[in-house]
């Protein structure tokens, strides 16, 4: 098998692997290197080929296609395959969806299955559709119904309390019909940034709802157990269209949610419509699926996709011209062929989602890079040539893909479900139901050194954390590539670039250079979402894809946005108003004025307190943190360490004794761990599959496992920018979840 000596990984991509992919042994050191993972991965999934008669050379030759587009960063899987191919947990696919049925075996069954795939490190999406509304009467019990959405905090309590094959907390998303009786308690319950942390939620909206918006009509709510109009003391209940339409324009403008899935032509474009029905989608709106279905992602480079050196004379008259098609085509092939064997190589979470999976044998192929394609053909991202090549690219890929899926087909066989799909009414021969899905790609951009899936670039420049607690600058390589050839790069001009999103208004910067460097704040709501429409065009599945708004939009805007997505073809849309969390935190406090300017009151601490001590390992020694509490609440901190000299002993008794008086004075243990996590220090270890920086940094990690749902790094943030739970650095909302271009982490 060929292998690659110098994979070109960045920095920060070798830091992401590092914390995240890389196999460790027992006492947390890691022993396996980033070329390593790759030739693991590749092996493994190449063994599927065996089952389909394939020669001990013929598997070789296979696993070596498969590391190359992955040595050479032009393809990379879903993070669950990079992780766990070849491993004792061996899950490797990203997205299910789970039913959740109208009783309480059913619900509890579903927060089970939940449980057991957040533990594998999948997301999970669920229709609370067929709960019957609030205050309905249970006919077993004479009890009255609690409804959709406080089922929904039992969802979420479970999820925070299962972490992700061990390294961060799950992700969901809920769903509930505009028709549901419920609806309108759905569309606020993310009012509260405290409540559904562990939940994105999105409106299925049906064609009739949005006739009826149209049309300046009511319609019908449906009730979820007899399918007829909902009734209330005999009378059939109505909602108006425009004032529901108005409930989630207005709370999207808010908070960013809900966001809206148009599930009537979500069906209608699914392939095996209308033998299976789609009810929910995965965490980041991209994957619809019926119940326990599965589909593993992989993405392509098409920041790699791109003749090099273009041609001096080369312009924005041919906008394909530099596109390297046949390297494309190579890449669509392989990759197909990988997320095929995918399938036979997963170990899944339960045997109901195996059997619905090789049913229908979905794949989701994708792309990331965009932006970084884009600036290599010298095309403005908002460009009409830039869209052109979209539905260029977007047709090539999805062309080849399907053409790939039925040659496989003829040496391996049609996916079961074929007879009750649209090949098999059409006599096309399909290896997979579903070929094409463009995901968020959030860390595995971050690996790949690109942009992420089709969005534009977030910033050209930023600042991040490191393991040592310093901070560095990460700058766009094209950007800094081309400041340095045309002679107008320095170290001013970069932090001035830091400063601001945008580059309108830098003077020193060429205009012929911003106007390719645009970044989501350029770029116009109708722009992104015209982006979106033509990828989707060529997608079996959904786009992920946020249509990002300035502070000073209007709810008008947003209604604007949600209108056009639809009219265009989008299957779901998301939407961010830049600032927009932060006013929400505020306005669900609702503290008076002068609360805030009052001086705190350090609490005195009564005579009889009770609490926990937890030991953590340290590069000093054993750390031993006794917190106590007082109303469910952290009240104070004492913590010792044994066997490492008076100076770190001194040291951590002065930062107990702050953090105490922080505590007793009224400070979240929130904002107490954004001030400690992270912290650098000389002895640094791993300790149960974390990494401990230094004393402060462990006090800090106790904190956030016993009190997570009590901090800021639940939903707060600080100076716009929601916190990173791992390494404290500013994240990003990018492609319908917040991740973190420091370290990888990723909300979906």
């Amino acid at each position: 098998m060929r292998t690659f000596d110098n994979i070109p990984f960045t920095d920060n991509a070798l830091t992401v692997l590092e914390r995240r992919y890389l196999i460790r042994d027992d006492q947390g050191r890691v022993i396996e290197t980033p070329k390593e993972l790759l030739i693991r991965v590749a092996r493994f999934i190449a063994e599927a080929d065996r089952g389909y008669g394939a020669s001990d050379e013929a598997v070789d030759s296979t696993a070596g296609r498969f590391f190359e587009v992955m040595g050479r960063l032009e393809f990379l899987p879903n993070s669950p395959t990079l992780m766990n191919a070849g491993r004792r947990l061996g899950q490797l696919s990203a997205c299910f969806v789970l039913p959740v049925g109208d009783s309480m075996d059913e619900i509890f069954e579903a927060v089970k299955h939940s449980a057991l795939i957040h533990k594998s490190g999948g997301g999970t999406g669920f229709a609370f559709s067929r709960l019957r509304p609030r205050n309905s009467i249970v006919a077993s019990t004479r009890g009255i119904a609690s409804g959709p959405v406080s089922f929904m905090k039992v969802f979420n309590s479970s999820t925070e309390a299962v972490k992700q094959g061990g390294t961060r907390r799950g992700a969901n998303m809920g769903i509930l019909r505009v028709d549901h009786p419920d609806i309108l308690e759905f569309i606020s319950c993310k009012d509260d940034p405290r409540e559904f942390t562990n939940f994105n939620i999105s409106v299925a909206v049906t064609d009739s709802f949005m006739a009826a918006l149209h049309d300046g009509k009511r319609y019908p709510l449906i009730d979820p157990r007899t399918s007829r109009p909902h009734c209330v003391d005999g009378q059939e209940k109505y909602l108006s269209a425009a004032e529901v339409f108005d409930e989630i324009v207005d709370h999207a403008w808010q908070t960013g949610e809900p966001g809206m899935v148009f599930i009537d032509r979500m069906n209608r474009l699914n392939p095996t419509y209308p033998h299976e029905t789609v009810e929910a989608t995965n965490p980041c709106g991209e994957q619809p699926l019926p119940a326990y279905d599965s589909c593993n992602l992989g993405s392509i480079n098409l920041g790699r996709m791109v003749l090099q050196p273009l041609p001096d004379d080369y312009g924005p008259s041919d906008p394909d011209a530099g596109v390297d098609w046949g390297r494309l085509a190579a890449v669509v092939r392989t990759a197909v062929h990988f997320l095929d064997n995918v399938i036979d190589q997963n170990r899944y979470p339960l045997s109901k989602i195996e059997e619905q999976t090789k049913l229908n044998r979905r794949i989701g192929l994708g792309v990331m890079g965009w932006a970084d394609m884009l600036v290599k053909l010298r095309l403005p991202y908002n460009s009409a040539d830039a869209i052109e090549l979209a539905d260029r690219v977007g047709a090539f890929v999805e062309d080849e893909a399907r053409k790939h899926s039925s040659e496989l087909a003829k040496s391996r066989g049609v996916f079961p479900n074929w007879q009750n799909s649209v090949y098999g009414r059409e006599g096309v021969a399909m290896r997979n139901a579903t070929v094409t899905t463009i995901a968020p790609t959030g860390t595995i951009s971050i690996l790949a050194g690109c942009s992420s899936g089709i969005e534009p670039y977030y910033a050209v420049a930023f600042e991040r954390n490191v393991m040592d607690g310093s901070r560095l600058v990460e700058i766009n390589p094209l950007f800094a590539e081309i400041a340095r050839h045309k002679g107008f790069y320095s170290d001013r001009l970069i932090h001035r670039v830091i400063s601001q999103r945008s580059l309108v208004g830098i003077d020193e910067i060429p205009d012929e250079v911003k106007a390719i460097f645009l970044t989501a704040a350029d770029i116009s709501p109708e722009q992104h979402i015209r982006a979106q429409a033509v990828f989707q065009k060529h997608c079996d599945s959904s786009v992920s894809k946020t249509i990002n708004f300035a502070e000073s939009a209007t709810r008008d805007d947003v209604r604007q946005a949600f209108e056009t997505a639809y009219e265009l073809g989008c299957k779901g849309v998301t939407i961010y108003r830049d600032n927009s969390r932060p006013d929400q935190v505020l306005a669900s406090v609702r503290r008076p004025p002068e609360t805030l300017r009052e001086m705190p009151h350090i609490k005195k601490r009564p005579i009889l307190l009770s609490g926990f001590t937890e030991k953590v390992r340290t590069g000093y020694g054993n750390l031993y943190v006794t917190v106590n509490t007082r109303d469910g609440r952290p009240f104070e901190v004492f913590a010792h360490i044994g066997h490492s000299g008076y100076t770190a002993m001194a040291d951590t008794e002065a930062i107990c004794r702050l953090i105490s008086m922080a505590l007793r004075s009224g400070i979240s243990a929130g904002d107490i761990v954004k001030q400690l996590r992270g912290i650098g220090g000389s002895s640094q270890i791993y300790a149960d599959g974390a990494k401990v920086f230094s004393i402060p940094d462990a006090i800090a990690q106790v904190l956030h496992r016993h009190f997570g749902s009590d901090t800021a790094l639940t939903g707060e943030t600080v100076e716009g920018s929601e916190i990173c739970p791992e390494c404290s650095a500013a994240m990003m909302f990018d492609a319908g979840c917040f991740s973190c271009p420091s370290c990888g982490y990723s909300t979906c």
